[in-house]
């Protein structure tokens, strides 16, 4: 069993400037030698690893050259998402491949879903504690 380690909740307002506490996890997305520090929700209820458009840019992807499509449902429906594979290094764990739904917008938050990130990591919320707790596969 691969060891486990707790990141705190991230204290975000909403819309309306009420504070919520979210599973947000800090990590470097790499792609060939460009790499980029971002952060993501932890997303169980999204299908996919969604990618805003900006972030695939700044890692050096090229949208033309993805021929994947993927769709995406809910709210990111009308979205045009490609697939994207990248490298990610998430805190001290072994370096992770994770498949994106690269989206065509910067109107998409950056989530983490059960496509691939959940298949890679265990994933364990204590939330009346505010902290949630990954292990790798």
């Amino acid at each position: 069993m691969s060891k486990s380690q707790r990141f705190n909740f991230t204290d975000n307002p909403d819309a309306f400037g009420v504070v919520d506490s979210i599973p947000q996890l800090a990590f470097i997305l790499i792609k060939d030698s460009n790499f980029v520090e971002v952060s993501g929700l932890l997303d169980t209820g999204a299908s996919v690893n969604v990618l805003p458009y900006d972030i695939g840019v700044k890692l050096g992807a090229n949208w033309n050259e993805q021929t994947t499509s993927v769709m995406l449902a809910g709210n990111l429906a009308p979205v045009e998402a490609r697939g994207l594979i990248l490298s990610a290094q998430i805190s001290e764990f072994s370096l992770v491949r994770l498949v994106f739904a690269w989206s065509k917008s910067n109107e998409v938050p950056l989530l983490l879903g059960r496509m691939n990130f959940f298949r890679e990591f265990n994933v364990c919320f204590y939330t009346s504690q505010k902290v949630f707790e990954l292990s790798q596969k």
